[in-house]
């Protein structure tokens, strides 16, 4: 089927109180891999790319696999731009085609993040696409993101505020996640994820998620996160799989044997946390 748009993946998601997995996608055989695993669990599907990804093949080429992918499943999927840190960057994905937006202010003050937030979503709206904004930061290092080692948490009527202020229909929140390799296991402000979920009416995303505990994962599904993020993980399982065949066939030269084994990786674990999400038969 044709891509979709994130809005009533997220909203239907929220009604029925599970997620959908969102998984950041580096290469062809990632995509495939996404997708394959959406099929065989018959579950809705977010792939998305960050502006570091964009910058090594461009909107066109991922916008152009994603396409293809989707038009080939019987599943629905939306390609979502990740952390797009600019007003500029997030109307060329609008431009290429992205079903989803995700323009991240955070950086800036809380002012200057509700000015570019409703920027984009005013551009975006017209055409039918939704956008997704953070408030807080969320810590660790990914990519060109840089979070800091410190995360000031979402402040529940802060964000209540900014949901009003901008017309964003999804939030990221700060609860203690951060991007890339945890160096211990995240302790998760639980209770102030329920604090925003009162408050708040729009679907809320949990970023920053490769290692966090499934159980913990699950908990935040259970508070009110409709969208979870992926990307590190899928990198470390794309890897995997090509390490493996190198080690074991050191002379392999052909590019699709150890990339074949590497998409099986990915599409391995994308399954795993599709039923930690629970988006499992809600295609």
């Amino acid at each position: 089927m044709p891509l979709v748009t994130t809005k009533q993946l997220l909203l239907d998601a929220r009604k029925g109180g599970y997620a959908v997995g969102a998984f950041n996608v580096e290469n062809m055989e990632m995509v495939q891999a996404v997708i394959a695993a959406a099929e065989e669990l018959n579950s809705p599907v977010i792939m998305q790319t960050t502006p570091s990804t964009v910058k090594y093949a461009g909107l066109d080429y991922f916008y152009a696999n994603a396409k293809v992918a989707a038009e080939h499943a019987s599943v629905p999927a939306a390609i979502h731009l990740d952390h797009g840190n600019s007003f500029e960057l997030a109307m060329q994905a609008l431009r290429a085609g992205y079903t989803s937006i995700m323009i991240d202010g955070s950086h800036g003050t809380f002012e200057e993040n509700i000015a570019v937030s409703k920027a984009v979503a005013d551009a975006c709206h017209p055409s039918g696409v939704p956008v997704e904004a953070e408030l807080g930061k969320v810590g660790g290092k990914e990519d060109d993101l840089d979070g800091g080692d410190q995360n000031p948490y979402t402040d529940p009527q802060q964000a209540k505020e900014f949901v009003e202020a901008t017309g964003v229909d999804s939030l990221a929140v700060a609860i203690g996640t951060a991007h890339g390799v945890y160096k211990g296991i995240p302790k998760l402000d639980v209770e102030r994820l329920s604090e925003i979920r009162k408050v708040v009416s729009i679907p809320l995303v949990l970023h920053g998620t490769s290692g966090v505990p499934d159980e913990a994962v699950k908990e935040c599904i259970r508070r009110g996160i409709c969208k979870v993020n992926y990307a590190t993980d899928l990198r470390i399982a794309f890897s995997k799989g090509v390490k493996k065949v190198l080690k074991e066939n050191p002379d392999t030269f052909d590019p699709k044997k150890y990339s074949a084994q590497g998409r099986e990786e990915v599409k391995m674990y994308v399954m795993d946390k599709m039923k930690v999400c629970g988006s499992v038969g809600k295609a």
